[in-house]
């Protein structure tokens, strides 16, 4: 990082990689036109975008949505954005086996447990107190949010959710894009696209 880091996305997910005492930020870029010239989380918001790929710095998108974060890394490589220009930021209190991968531009926020034999993708985020376990695979840009608990050997899809403190059995798969509510108990795969909720979840377009 020795051109220093900019933060992708003047969000919520900005200032809890702030918080969590990310290094070397220069500023930030966001779309937001009405931001330009202001400051966000104690950082000058420089421009859009698109500016990241005119400028030096390491990137790391801080945008919630997956597929959010899919389509801004997409644009970025239409510009010329190469994937070792995206940071991976791991707060200090993360634990992180040393038989697990973090790929590029990967947030893992406070207290978040990492085990053995784990694969982040790319531009996974893990928000704080989650517990991913042996052998979990996260594909790009899937998402977990706060207090999320995965069982050994669980396949997490790209750009999927999994919404604040449900767990997942161990061995299940969750497909790509697919919704799981807060507070869900997954004993049983998640077919791609689909949002699932309760305890046991169960795709809300069935009836119960």
């Amino acid at each position: 990082m020795s051109e220093g880091l900019l933060l992708i996305g003047a969000s919520g997910l900005a200032r809890e990689v702030v918080a969590a005492g990310i290094a070397g930020v220069t500023g930030i870029l966001d779309d937001d036109e009405s931001r330009h010239g202001g400051e966000f989380a104690g950082f000058p918001v420089l421009g859009p975008v698109a500016l990241a790929a005119e400028r030096p710095e390491q990137l790391l998108v801080c945008v919630g949505p997956g597929a959010g974060r899919r389509g801004i890394v997409r644009r970025l490589a239409d510009a010329g954005v190469r994937e070792d220009r995206y940071e991976i930021f791991a707060a200090r209190s993360a634990r992180i086996g040393a038989s697990s991968m973090i790929c590029a531009g990967s947030i893992l926020l406070d207290a978040v447990v990492v085990t053995a034999d784990a694969t982040l993708g790319r531009h996974v985020v893990v928000m704080p107190n989650s517990t991913i376990t042996h052998d979990d695979v996260l594909a790009d840009f899937a998402t977990l949010a706060a207090g999320v608990s995965l069982g050994g050997g669980v396949r997490i899809g790209e750009a999927a959710y999994v919404g604040m403190n449900a767990a997942v059995r161990q061995g299940v798969a969750i497909g790509a894009d697919a919704v799981v509510g807060m507070g869900a108990a997954v004993l049983e795969d998640v077919p791609e696209g689909e949002t699932w909720a309760g305890v046991p979840a169960r795709n809300l377009g069935e009836k119960r």
